[in-house]
């Protein structure tokens, strides 16, 4: 049994009898005497047990400092030393999300937390975050200033103002939004918000903020199932209610992949009888999927809708006429 374990154990055996005397401890520990009188100094001293001797009770249990107003607990004992584990490699993920390292700071106290609840001796937990490694191709970075500002409105409930660029019509807006959802995305950041110009929900790139400022106005709520039926149903980033369905057949070497691909929620896959692979999926905008279609190349064919076929076509003609 590791460090982490028994002083987990120990912690969890004085929670539930009340008093646990050192021959019992010792005797569910299966440890020498030595090792128990360590794993109680560490509980002590290193985590701020109040961890007394009681000679009337005859054994140990927690003091005035656990029994008083501000009761105490002991943070992260309640994690195994397998989920704390799980938890560096949880922040590890997130660390990679961050832009320029926000949420990485912000989850420093909490791994700090972790690194001192595994005690010395165990597996190197730094060792072990820099056998994780998270490639993000074509990253959009968020400036810090943003990402927190945007962070905090969606936590303490507040309306921001925003300056946005729309990229997909090279204008730049000025509008209130009461924000309701982070969305991470490909590799950057979204945020989906009741726009109070256009009276509705729009989601946006966080990337393409140019300046934001926060207002003493308490958002508009939207019900979280509102903002996944306007939101999620389409393809990709792009949201809508007037959804169409795609069918797309991969040929047998991309199927080899892509039938273990989730593209959407909702999509359909079936194998054919040639070992052709049939997909089919909603979506709002043929922007993205158009994208996702190209890159597979020779390896796809488009059977419906109408205008997505003409659309991929087009798409490939143009590519073909530049190497003409």
């Amino acid at each position: 049994m590791s460090k982490t374990a028994r002083v987990y154990k120990i912690e969890m055996l004085i929670r539930n009898r009340g008093h646990v005397s050192f021959q019992e401890m010792r005797d569910e520990l299966e440890v020498s005497a030595a090792t128990l009188k360590r794993d109680l100094e560490y509980l002590r001293d290193q985590l701020g047990a109040p961890i007394e001797y009681s000679r009337m009770d005859g054994g140990y249990g927690f003091g005035a400092g656990y029994r008083g107003q501000e009761k105490h607990e002991l943070p992260g004992l309640w994690f195994s030393e397998r989920e704390l584990y799980s938890l560096l490699m949880a922040h590890q993920m997130l660390s990679e999300l961050g832009s320029e390292g926000v949420i990485s700071r912000h989850l420093a106290p909490l791994l700090d937390r972790i690194h001192g609840l595994l005690a010395p001796g165990e597996a190197d937990a730094k060792g072990l975050l820099k056998r994780i490694k998270i490639i993000s191709p074509a990253k959009r970075p968020v400036p810090t200033q943003f990402f927190e500002m945007v962070g905090e409105a969606l936590l303490k409930r507040q309306r921001l103002h925003l300056r946005y660029l729309t990229r997909g019509r090279a204008t730049v807006s000025e509008r209130d939004v009461s924000p309701q959802r982070l969305v991470h995305y490909r590799n950057t950041w979204y945020l989906d918000a009741w726009c109070h110009s256009r009276n509705q929900v729009l989601r946006f790139a966080l990337d393409a903020i140019e300046t934001a400022t926060t207002l003493d106005i308490k958002a508009k709520e939207i019900s979280l199932k509102q903002i996944q039926a306007e939101m999620d149903g389409g393809f990709g980033i792009f949201a809508g209610e007037k959804r169409q369905w795609a069918t797309l057949v991969f040929q047998e070497k991309a199927a080899q992949w892509v039938s273990r691909e989730e593209w959407h929620a909702e999509q359909q896959g079936a194998w054919l009888n040639d070992g052709s692979y049939e997909l089919k999926i909603p979506f709002v905008h043929e922007t993205e999927i158009v994208m996702d279609i190209l890159r597979h190349g020779n390896q796809v064919k488009v059977l419906a809708p109408a205008s997505l076929i003409a659309e991929v076509a087009k798409q490939l003609a143009e590519a073909a006429a530049l190497y003409q």
